[in-house]
């Protein structure tokens, strides 16, 4: 998602595109592989706005996570963190999780197509949307560098 298209949103909401708005989605544009939590995301706006403060960054993820603008994850207990909708997603992807230093790693192949037509027919229940985890050990913190078995 580009800024127009989130602008567009916001406006036909009734919200204004303001600036401290446009930087916060700035932000997690450039940083949306890191999946950035509240308080990271207001380290760097406070790089180029210093009187920005961590309650606009929280009320501007509120928004946009209403709007949806973006996807807010509860990946464990350190709290949510952000990245943006992509344009025309059917589905959310999936994330690798790990254990040790809670990174995250997008996969962008939608495995439950199979288990979603079946639960469909089986129970004539539309899906509209689903979301997977993996939990483990990313390659960065396995000391092998391989996945152990």
């Amino acid at each position: 998602m580009d800024f127009k298209l989130a602008k567009e949103i916001m406006q036909s909401a009734g919200y204004k595109a303001t600036g401290q708005r446009k930087l916060v989605f700035e932000i997690l544009e450039r940083y949306n592989e890191e999946h950035l939590t509240p308080e990271e995301i207001h380290k760097y706006v406070k790089k180029e706005n210093e009187n920005i403060g961590i309650a606009t960054v929280y009320r501007t993820l509120l928004l946009f996570d209403n709007l949806g603008i973006v996807q807010k994850l509860n990946i464990d207990d350190s709290g949510a963190r952000y990245e943006l909708v992509e344009e025309l997603e059917g589905h959310h992807h999936h994330h690798l999780i790990c254990s040790k230093c809670s990174g995250v790693e997008e996969v962008r192949v939608d495995l439950l197509d199979e288990v979603e037509k079946k639960i469909e027919e089986s129970h004539g229940f539309k899906i509209e949307n689903h979301e997977l985890k993996f939990y483990g050990i990313c390659k960065n913190c396995n000391e092998e560098g391989e996945i152990c078995e």
